[in-house]
């Protein structure tokens, strides 16, 4: 399991924990390292249909862990153009790999500048200490 304040600089972050990498005219959509550590051992993550229109601060999916259900966050406006298919037999990789292979969706952008509006890892790691 990666370390729970893991923050890669080259990903762009939401307050409700989830980062988004940019890859060409897509984003590719996952949750953090604080949020994999927070859940524990991720048993099931409900992913939408390709082609759903997905909108900012709304409910996209779900990741059920043996502690809890949670909501996944749309971080930007778009359509689901890619799930990741391998999480319904190995929904643990949310775990294991959250950067990486734990990656949940990939959107193409109703609007790249919408990115502009996201945290960087510097100010993600501010939400995560108590003031």
């Amino acid at each position: 399991m990666a370390d729970a304040l893991e923050t890669p600089d080259d990903l762009k972050y939401t307050k409700e924990h989830e980062w988004i990498r940019s890859i060409d005219d897509t984003v590719e959509v996952g949750i953090t390292a604080f949020a994999a550590d927070q859940l524990g051992d991720v048993v099931f993550v409900e992913l939408p249909e390709v082609g759903a229109a997905i909108i900012s601060g709304e409910p996209f999916g779900v990741v059920e862990s043996v502690k809890s259900v949670s909501d996944l966050f749309a971080p930007v406006n778009g359509t689901v153009t890619e799930i990741n298919e391998t999480l319904q037999d190995a929904p643990e990789l949310v775990n294991d790999a959250c950067y990486g292979d734990g990656w949940i969706i990939r959107v193409k952008l109703n609007d790249a500048k919408e990115l502009d509006g996201l945290l960087s890892a510097d100010d993600y790691k501010k939400t995560l200490t108590p003031t």
